[in-house]
């Protein structure tokens, strides 16, 4: 897999991961180019860290990755020290999101990327958590990646939905906090 700059990334065998298709990735990074540099990026579900290593190629301060495969996160590991300037700063969570979430409290992030197993139940408790501890910056943005065909739009108490966008199969969905959404 190769990112931007031309970028090779290592990738995990078989189904553990499903990492986010080129043609998506640079959707994201085409809709948000003009805040990446030196954003603060939260990448939940992180895979094979491809956005989190996107977002570092093009200047993000700090990029944190939560992913639950042990397998995975030595990937991600690899994948962005390789990457990152020595001014970034990256951190590789291990666990549920729905645990590690609660342990970053007091850290808001301009842009959070959330890319679950498509057949999950992570997306409501996930988004929820992102509200309840504040983990969004007033003026940032969700991206949540989900299969076109089963995951409708989201009621999040919170937050607003404010385009979705449709790429094969795949749908990306953007909140803003509700009360900075105009």
């Amino acid at each position: 897999m190769r990112i931007y700059g031309n970028r090779q990334l290592k990738t995990l065998p078989g189904r553990e991961t499903r990492p986010t298709t080129a043609r998506v990735r640079e959707a994201v990074f085409n809709i948000w180019q003009q805040n990446i540099f030196g954003c603060h990026w939260l990448d939940i579900c992180a895979g094979n860290g491809s956005m989190g290593a996107e977002a570092l190629c093009r200047g993000a301060e700090l990029v944190v990755g939560i992913e639950q495969s042990a397998r995975a996160c030595s990937i991600i590991r690899d994948n962005w020290t390789k990457i990152a300037q020595p001014s970034q700063v990256f951190q590789i969570i291990k666990g549920d999101a729905r645990i590690k979430l609660k342990t970053l409290p007091g850290n808001q992030f301009d842009h959070i990327y959330f890319d679950p197993p498509y057949d999950s139940d992570l997306y409501q408790p996930v988004l929820n958590l992102v509200v309840e501890y504040n983990l969004l910056s007033p003026q940032g943005e969700i991206a949540v990646e989900s299969d076109s065909k089963s995951v409708d739009d989201l009621i999040i108490p919170g937050l607003k939905q404010i385009r979705r966008k449709t790429y094969g199969n795949t749908a990306l969905s953007f909140y803003v906090m509700a009360r900075s959404a105009g």
